[in-house]
């Protein structure tokens, strides 16, 4: 059985370099994954033993070389957008090819590792010469399917289960890529994915009563749907009736309003964050961020690249991938309560605008079904406008060539979405990096966050001239300004982003601290410490411009609002709250107080509001569930 010990050798060998050089951590279910890939290599040489000889020897090369490529693609896309690989990312694999010089860059750059993970590759070339392949006998069958049985039994009942997000109930009851790969690796998580897609696995999606008790003070932030007398031929769309009819809403606030008739200019800006705010490099950033409404504990989690961070900014609904590539970037789903179509609704002009290929991404066809129909980008006109040659192009230019645009509108919402603070960080091919390097010559920092960093010189140049030009032409005090980061800067090391940091970041967490930059030149400086992120953007905006919505209807909520706490979540579930951060592969919690008692009630209630959001968000883009309330089936 020399076939079966080196498969699984060689899933061992190739499991164990991505645990220490990219996930970086065994987990606790290090030892349940050994007796899986134990199960799987005797299941794949039992159906390898099944040929003859000539073509064991062609099928075992030709399995060799797609395990091989498949833990390269695994290595170079975490590498390149910052979160695990999946199936269900396939779909968005023209994001890479989008931005082609970067990933060839980054593979070239993993050549020492696309070598170390195709030495078994060439081990199996000088196995398969020096190997004599024999079809399979009883005694041969018997062995394996022992393996097969006591591998996936042993597997199964040493699964930690201490929790929802303990890798038992991971395995069973939900679909986290991050988790998956953080517990099990590659092939369990692809193969449980693969499983989980073919049997139309689905997240429960729990409903709780609803038991809290409206402040006195002020209205829910409702609109008039009576949920309780909808009924629907579709299950799922009659528990999300039920979902949303218990959900506490958030309620109006002092600040309802507070921006009403003022005009809105939203920025989604490229690798944004906190790490590149500085009084004399960033000064624009530096202004608004510290004046306005300032965030105190404010992050953008990484769920798939710039599509994910836009989505959650532009919808207050949590990203899926499969539901990214195959339903928002169709446009088929209604969003009567889209950001244009409800500033359209209070008499808006509404424009949008992208410095990159307008359609990278379907971005087109997405910001149409919420309202946009006046965007621009580079191949749909405004390639006449500034310089679409290079990458990534001039944020400023950007700025200055669209400005008159609306400037003369009587209100305004504007949404621009940047791309001069793209990877890939050098002053060779980054256009934006050279531009600016002079400016960060002298810096005390590597190489590729300086050249980071000049991007970012680049987002503040536009910035110091949108102001300029606001100004002069007399409606800064009536335009409103907000910008919040699509991701943090993965294509940095933790180490590189940690050089820029005033306080050391961890990977999970801190790593996606930011900020949300909500300015009017009119207003007194406000500080807000409850916890905020990218998903709870649009419902912040609503409630400012006074715009009709229901609360319930959102994965997000109002930041301003004090009747709800705040909470963030991340890719593999981990969450901040206001009292403190959870960390979901250790199922452990640091209280923000270090004598602060939490009890197990606490972190155990917030884990099922994270997972119904998830579930809620995923069931509303599924179901076209909007579209079912106003009736636009």
């Amino acid at each position: 059985m020399f076939l079966f010990f080196f498969n699984f050798a060689v899933l061992f060998y190739l499991e164990l370099y991505f645990k220490i050089n990219i996930v970086e951590e065994y987990g606790p279910a290090f030892l349940s994954s050994i007796f899986y890939l134990l199960a799987l290599a005797a299941l794949l040489t039992l159906v390898l033993k099944l040929f003859k000889a000539k073509w064991q020897k062609r099928l075992f090369l030709i399995l060799h070389f797609i395990l091989s490529l498949w833990f390269c693609v695994e290595v170079i896309f975490t590498k390149t957008f910052g979160v695990y690989f999946s199936l269900a990312t396939i779909g968005l694999a023209d994001q890479a090819m989008g931005f082609f010089n970067s990933a060839v860059k980054i593979v070239l750059g993993s050549i020492p590792a696309i070598i170390s993970l195709y030495i078994p590759f060439f081990a199996a070339l000088i196995y398969v010469h020096y190997a004599s392949f024999k079809k399979i006998n009883i005694k041969s069958t018997l062995f394996l399917l022992l393996i097969i049985i006591a591998g996936y039994g042993l597997f199964f009942c040493s699964l930690p289960d201490d929790g929802v997000n303990s890798p038992r109930y991971v395995y069973l009851y939900t679909q986290n890529n991050a988790l998956n790969h953080t517990y099990f690796g590659v092939l369990p998580s692809t193969l449980s994915e693969f499983r989980k897609t073919l049997t139309g696995f689905h997240e429960e999606l729990v409903i709780d009563e609803n038991t809290d008790i409206a402040s006195p003070d002020f209205a829910d932030q409702v609109l008039d749907i009576d949920f309780a007398s909808l009924n629907s031929d579709n299950e799922a769309i009659n528990d999300l009736n039920a979902y949303v009819q218990n959900q506490r809403p958030t309620e109006k606030n002092e600040y309802t309003g507070f921006f009403e008739g003022k005009n809105l200019i939203l920025i989604m800006a490229e690798s944004f964050n906190e790490v590149a705010i500085s009084p004399t490099l960033t000064p624009t950033l530096y202004k608004l961020v510290n004046n306005g409404f300032v965030f105190e504990n404010f992050y953008s989690p990484v769920i798939l690249s710039t599509i994910g961070g836009e989505f959650q900014e532009l919808t207050g609904l949590y990203p899926n991938l499969n539901m990214l590539s195959y339903v928002w970037r169709t446009g088929k789903n209604a969003f009567p309560m889209g950001i244009a179509n409800l500033f359209k609704e209070a008499d808006y002009d509404t424009y949008a605008y992208h410095n990159h290929d307008y359609d990278f991404q379907e971005r087109n066809i997405y910001l149409a079904s919420l309202g946009f129909d006046n965007y621009q980008g580079c191949g749909n006109g405004l390639e006449e406008r500034i310089d679409c040659s290079i990458f990534p192009k001039s944020d400023e230019e950007m700025i200055e060539a669209t400005f008159n645009d609306y400037i003369n509108s009587d209100r305004f919402l504007v949404y621009y979405a940047t791309v001069s603070g793209h990877m890939n960080y050098d002053f060779t091919d980054n256009a934006m990096s050279i531009k600016h390097e002079d400016e960060v010559a002298d810096l005390p920092y590597s190489y590729r966050v300086k050249a980071y960093l000049a991007t970012q010189i680049e987002l503040d140049k536009a910035l110091q001239k949108l102001l300029e030009l606001l100004e002069e032409s007399g409606k800064l005090d009536d335009t409103v300004i907000a910008l919040v980061g699509d991701h943090y800067p993965y294509a940095l090391s933790l180490d590189e982003v940690n050089e820029m940091a005033d306080e050391e970041k961890d990977d999970v967490i801190e790593i996606n601290r930011s900020n949300f930059i909500l300015y009017n030149s009119a207003m007194d400086t406000v500080h807000i410490e409850k916890v905020g992120s990218q998903i709870d953007v649009l419902p912040t905006i609503y409630n400012l411009f006074a715009l009709p919505y229901d609360s319930r209807l959102f994965a997000g909520r109002d930041i301003l609002d004090t009747s709800t706490p705040g909470l963030a979540i991340f890719d593999n579930r981990s969450w901040v709250s206001d009292l403190g951060r959870y960390y979901a592969v250790n199922d452990s919690f640091v209280p923000n107080e270090e004598n602060l008692d939490i009890a197990q009630s606490y972190i155990d209630t917030i884990n099922e509001t994270v997972a119904g959001r998830i579930a809620f968000s995923l069931s509303v883009m599924e179901n076209d569930y909007y579209a079912y309330l106003w009736n636009e089936e």
